[in-house]
């Protein structure tokens, strides 16, 4: 029975997703794609990762990710996004189709869940299959799945945690399973850690709320057991988990939110299918679910304490998610950026639960039905004046209590005439109305998703391209290819290839982003996603000796070359490990970009102008801001800026604050696109102009699509051939071999080095290094790069890289792993002490 309804669940999960993905014509079955946001941004990249690292191809290893951020640490980003055993599916699926093994993936990940969920339903109270198998479709199907997790598929392995963690659990109290309960809580924690913490929390109020209703004796044994398999479970979990929770120490630091409870109009209207919103909680259960969930307070054949009991519980999860400590708690007591209500599934799940414990105990009849329709109707008309709410969303509410309406009326009609037909007919109505609404409430996520947030292509043509032009121009480790700021996504180097800057993560390490932010560089996600900065200064620093130019993605422009156009600059660079003087007091970065490549490089080769002039659209001066910069208004009519360079160098502008075009007056070249907010949600990264005319006289035309601030110090003129001595004099005194493999790298140095061994790599916490036979410890740091000291006699450095959290958090696995292995043999030989005295008994 258990068996027939999680393949019912399952089978009605797969086909109310893929039916609301077709309807909303999306990938795969329509023209519109599913990449949206961190989707298409995060996830889909670090699923192509896993699959390249799985294959063994890439540049790094488990530990050390050389694609992206010039050197990025990767455990702690697999355990945020890709520790799930179905990541690992990947690898069936071919790697120009890592958009359909995602989406598989999230098919899979809700299946499961509502296949679980009907099997702890029917644990819970026994009842008929069917029901179970439809209300575990309810759960896998909730507005938390369909319109949050569906693009986050990580949180879907709490979706599977709660049921699994509540079975688990129900065979601990009764004193059976503790290792198989261990390694699950192990696995679900492993999976997804930070949903595993809020299924966890939901497990327990659940396995509580049982026994206090039950009248089960929680002493201290049965106590102890679901204790020890909790803290065991996590404890084998620990190796990813510390190191994950030590990636979030040294990441960069995101935006302080604070918590404020939506009104509880929204917090209804989210209750109701065909609604959208990121900021509410999204707590749709179809609507056959939340009215028999309505219906447990006033049915008389459920036992009164079971009633209450459950009923308080909903209730009071309801009001944790209204009271700033207790949403704190649910959260790891840390406020989440973007939607802050993603304990929902929580709720959602206990919303399923009642409805199953209503109706196993006899299909409720009118007198509990009509003050169950009263509260609907009381939530649908409060919700009226929420922002979610939809043309479409009471007419599929009024089809959801028509069908439960022709669903009773046809369950009395079998009563009377004594055939299941009718009954039948009934069951085929419910699910029929679950699935649509359900499939509706997708689609219409998944179109109004499209609103709300920035989408991308899913893998395609352009990519292809960039992909094989990056793999035939590769050089790695003699330089880096980087495959250039015209991205399809933030993580592209983990798409395409190379060895670039552009990082997107929420562990994005603080070195990283704001080293590169005092380059020049730009970022967006409040610093945590670091883009490419198209400089040959910055080239020069971390070795890029190939940098890849496409044309726009179409995809985001619509005026974009098609097919996409690819080709490849390249310039001398010096070795990726170069040797610098020892400074006698350790450098600093400035207020100014330019000067701040020159430090980092070690030569001057920039002028910067005097002065800049800015007029505004009125030919007037531009205002000044208190930063000491230009304020420039959102105008369809161009400013001007005016400086004056060499003639014949190079300018570039530097505008973080500036969102727009600049195009210098001179040779016709396309113009350059800044899109830098103020005051700092992106920062447009500095860019090239062209070359400065004979007469030095620098015009620039700044047409500003938003309120911008101009710095006053934008304009530098960069003097190419003091760039080339400066790369001669870094390579001469540089490595002269590089070996790099996996998490390791070793230089040969010229003989008498002295000063410091600079790798051209952000100095993110684990890096240790030795020079020559030295000892091996913590690498020094030159501006934000891996340094390491030199005294003349070493001829060569190694750098190993290990995550920090990697040593405590094996140390605390090994010790869970000897406890269980421990507990398991002694269980083990108790079993076997009783079965040979039943033996000599009988």
């Amino acid at each position: 029975m258990r068996t027939r309804a999680a393949a019912l669940a399952s089978l009605l999960t797969l086909a109310a997703l893929c039916l609301g993905d077709a309807v909303a014509g999306g990938y795969p079955f329509g023209p519109r794609t599913r990449a949206v946001n961190d989707l298409g941004n995060q996830f889909i990249p670090f699923h192509a990762q896993l699959r390249d690292l799985l294959y063994g191809r890439g540049d790094g290893g488990l530990f050390l990710n050389w694609h992206s951020g010039f050197g990025a640490s990767l455990l702690p980003d697999l355990g945020t996004y890709v520790s799930s055993p179905f990541a690992l599916l990947v690898a069936v699926f071919p790697r120009d189709e890592i958009d359909l093994a995602v989406y598989v993936i999230t098919l899979l990940k809700t299946a499961t869940a509502g296949a679980v969920m009907a099997v702890l339903l029917l644990r819970l109270q026994p009842g008929r299959w069917w029901a179970a198998g439809a209300l575990g479709a309810s759960y896998a199907l909730c507005g938390w799945s369909v319109a949050e997790a569906s693009y986050n598929p990580m949180w879907l392995d709490g979706l599977i945690a709660l049921p699994l963690l509540c079975l688990a659990g129900e065979q601990v109290l009764a004193g059976r399973r503790f290792v198989t309960a261990t390694l699950v809580v192990a696995v679900v924690w492993i999976a997804n850690f930070y949903t595993a913490y809020m299924a966890t929390l939901g497990a327990a109020l659940i396995l509580l709320t049982r026994a206090l209703i039950s009248r089960i004796p929680l002493g201290i044994r049965p106590l102890a057991r679901l204790t020890a398999v909790c803290g065991l479970g996590v404890g084998l979990a620990a190796p990813l988990v510390c190191v994950v929770y030590f990636g979030t120490r040294h990441a960069y630091p995101g935006r302080e939110a604070q918590f404020t409870p939506k009104p509880w109009t929204d917090v209804f209207a989210r209750m109701l299918p065909g609604t959208y919103d990121f900021s509410s909680p999204a707590l749709y259960v179809d609507t056959v679910a939340l009215l028999l969930a309505l219906t447990l307070p006033f049915n008389p054949a459920v036992p009164r304490r079971l009633r209450a009991g459950w009923t308080l519980l909903v209730a009071a999860m309801a009001l944790s998610m209204r009271w700033a400590p207790t949403q704190l708690a649910w959260h790891a007591f840390a406020v989440p950026n973007g939607s802050q209500y993603r304990q929902g599934f929580v709720l959602c799940g206990l919303l399923v639960i009642a409805a199953w414990l209503s109706c196993a105990h006899g299909v409720p009849t009118p007198r509990a039905l009509l003050p169950a329709g009263g509260l609907l109707a009381l939530i649908a008309v409060s919700a009226r004046s929420g922002a979610q709410i939809h043309w479409w969303t009471y007419p599929l509410l009024l089809a959801g209590v028509a069908a439960v309406a022709a669903a009773v009326a046809l369950h009395g009609l079998a009563a009377r005439l004594g055939r299941p037909l009718p009954a039948v007919l009934a069951v085929v109505v419910l699910i029929g109305a679950q699935v649509g609404q359900s499939a509706a409430t997708m689609a219409v996520a998944d179109r109004l998703r499209l609103r709300h947030f920035d989408d991308y292509a899913p893998w395609g043509e352009r990519q292809e391209r960039q992909r094989k032009v990056i793999a035939d121009a590769d050089g790695w480790p003699r330089y880096r290819t980087e495959p250039g700021r015209e991205q399809t996504v933030n993580n592209d180097p983990l798409m395409v290839g190379g060895q670039g800057a552009g990082y997107y993560s929420s562990l994005t390490s603080d070195v990283l982003s704001r080293t590169l932010t005092a380059l020049g560089g730009g970022t967006t996600s409040r610093g945590r996603a670091v883009q490419s900065l198209d400089n040959p200064v910055t080239d020069a620093i971390f070795s890029v000796g190939a940098r890849v130019r496409s044309s726009a993605d179409p995809h985001q422009d619509t005026y974009a070359a098609r097919p996409t156009t690819v080709t490849v600059d390249r310039e001398k660079a010096p070795p990726l490990v170069t040797v610098r003087p020892a400074a006698g007091t350790a450098p600093g970065y400035g207020a100014s970009p330019f000067r701040n490549q020159e430090l980092l490089l070690g030569a001057r080769v920039y002028t910067l102008p005097r002065g800049i002039a800015v007029r505004g659209t009125d030919g007037r001066p531009a205002g000044r801001s208190p930063a000491h910069g230009y304020r420039l208004p959102a105008s369809p009519r161009a400013a001007r800026l005016t400086a004056t360079c060499p003639g014949g160098s190079e300018v570039f502008l530097w505008a973080p604050h500036y969102w727009g075009n600049a195009l210098m007056r001179g040779p016709r070249r396309p113009p350059s696109g800044f899109r830098g907010d103020w005051p700092v949600t992106k920062l447009a990264a500095m860019q090239p102009l062209g070359p400065a005319p004979r007469s030095g006289r620098v015009e620039v035309s700044l047409t500003a699509r938003k309120n911008s601030v101009i710095p006053r110090d934008a304009i530098g003129c960069l003097d190419t051939a003091r760039l080339r001595a400066a790369v001669d004099r870094l390579t001469a005194r540089g490595a002269t071999g590089v070996r790099v493999s996996g998490s390791s790298l070793s230089a040969e140095l010229p003989p008498g080095s002295r000063g410091l061994a600079v790798i051209a790599a952000p100095r993110i916490a684990g890096w240790r290094c030795a020079a020559g036979d030295g000892p091996d410890r913590p690498a020094a740091t030159y501006l934000g790069l891996v340094a390491v000291p030199l005294d003349g006699g070493a001829t060569s450095v190694s750098c190993t890289f290990r995550p920090p959290g990697l040593r405590v958090g094996g140390a605390v696995g090994a010790a869970a792993l000897l406890a269980l292995t421990t507990v398991a043999t002694l269980r083990a030989l108790r079993a076997r002490r009783r079965g040979e005295a039943r033996h000599v008994h009988h």
